[in-house]
């Protein structure tokens, strides 16, 4: 059913993408078993995933058979001249022998032994679909949506010191390095992701099961339903809203990095530099290509699942976690791409997902369930403060601000305080009692 569901709003969407003159997830992952692929790392990430189910020996045979055809592909582009930009040159073998696996689970195995190798192949592919559909969802929100607005948040951000102004000019001051660092930390989060996910699925081989709760399906429904959450809310981010795009960081950095506005319609040139005027916010027209994916900021949301799921792991999984929220929070701020308020409503929103998974593995859970209530409506208030409170908030920022961080911790608090109920305790070590003596 799951399957269904996901096949057909996969097609939905690749209707609608083609309703607008772009091409839709289906068409983009089609072309990939050809051309090179957008994110090799992703799709070989995605091998990765399959593999849990896999013995050792059926893993190497994989991997093997990826690596022998991405050099086989690369051997006939080289031949032929062929050439695509902005490519990687890899990854189109880890998605042949992904799509292999599930030619061999239906033609080659039966009962439970399919089941698995099935669940495998389609958890490898659902995060590269995820990867693409977001794709899709962000040329749709720069069609569909020609008014943003980030004044409203420009604004509301003024309560939190506009730290997104503090970051830009930290980041600004370190030049092509801190860039390219941060920018590696902030485009290669899924397979962080897969890190941590293959942690929690690493005895699925030999269990011949998957554990009940893992990473990969709070990660898919956060890019699911956040851009939902665009379209009612569509804003652009800083660089581009009050700073010249991409010019800022071909200036700075070693590469320029591919975003499409260019800076023609910001409000004013003030980003990093100086934070803008407390005005009367109103929505502002923009380009139709720059996606409107601020509010919330996905990037903090998916670092967050990260490292909630990474706490239960080795110490190095932990403090990887740890880097990898603090690494994305300051490269979202500092590249321009969010406002502070977006990374508050980011963990809201995390947390909340991650409560109301957790509450339906539960069997619905009454715990649960008040967490899930509570999370969402206090996201629903930030963003109707956000909408129809900003210039408020601006003005008393020591009320505002105080209140927005609040209202974060009272989810954060609920969250673990609802857990460790769910938690079994661990059990008092037994002491050994002395044998009495015998009179």
């Amino acid at each position: 059913m799951a399957a269904v569901i996901a096949l057909g709003f996969f097609i939905a969407l690749e209707f609608t993408a083609r309703s607008y003159g772009l091409p839709g997830p289906l068409t983009v992952q089609a072309r990939e078993l050809v051309l090179p692929p957008k994110s090799g790392p992703l799709l070989y990430a995605g091998l990765a995933l399959m593999m849990v189910v896999l013995t050792w020996r059926q893993r190497f045979i994989a991997l093997g058979a990826a690596i022998g055809l991405d050099l086989l592909f690369l051997a006939v582009r080289w031949v032929f001249g062929l050439h695509v930009p902005h490519g990687h040159p890899f990854g189109n073998g880890a998605l042949w022998v992904i799509l292999g696996y599930g030619v061999v689970a239906l033609t080659r195995r039966t009962g439970p032994e399919r089941v698995l190798l099935l669940k495998g192949v389609g958890l490898g592919l659902l995060l590269v679909a995820g990867r693409k559909t977001g794709d899709t969802w962000l040329l749709i929100t720069a069609k569909s949506r020609p008014q943003v607005l980030d004044p409203y948040l420009a604004d509301a951000d003024h309560a939190l010191g506009n730290p997104s102004w503090l970051m830009g000019r930290l980041v600004t001051a370190t030049g092509a390095v801190g860039f390219n660092f941060l920018d590696t930390i902030y485009g290669q989060l899924a397979v962080a992701a897969v890190v941590v996910a293959l942690y929690q699925l690493r005895h699925v081989a030999a269990d011949r099961r998957f554990p009940r709760h893992h990473l990969v399906r709070t990660f898919l429904l956060i890019g699911l339903l956040g851009p939902g959450i665009y379209m009612i809310f569509p804003v652009v981010g800083p660089v581009f809203a009050y700073g010249t795009g991409t010019d800022h960081w071909a200036s700075i950095a070693l590469w320029s990095p591919q975003i499409p506005s260019d800076g023609h319609w910001a409000v004013a040139n003030l980003w990093p530099q100086t934070p803008p005027p407390i005005s009367a916010p109103h929505s502002i027209p923009f380009d139709e290509v720059t996606p409107r994916n601020c509010m919330p900021s996905l990037h903090t949301a998916w670092a967050t699942a990260i490292f909630i799921h990474s706490r239960k792991g080795p110490r190095l999984l932990r403090y990887a976690g740890t880097f990898w929220l603090i690494a994305t929070l300051c490269a979202t701020l500092g590249f321009g791409y969010h406002y502070g308020v977006d990374l508050i409503a980011g963990v809201v929103f995390t947390l909340t997902i991650e409560a109301g998974v957790r509450t339906f593995d539960r069997g619905w859970d009454r715990s649960g369930l008040r967490l899930t209530a509570y999370g969402t409506a206090v996201f629903v208030a930030l963003l109707v403060s956000y909408r129809w409170l900003p210039v408020q908030m601006a003005e008393y920022p020591w009320l505002a601000g105080p209140l927005l961080l609040l209202a974060m911790v009272s989810v954060i608090y609920g969250y673990l305080r609802t857990v460790a109920r769910w938690e079994p305790a661990p059990a008092p070590a037994r002491v050994p009692q002395p044998e009495p003596e015998l009179l």
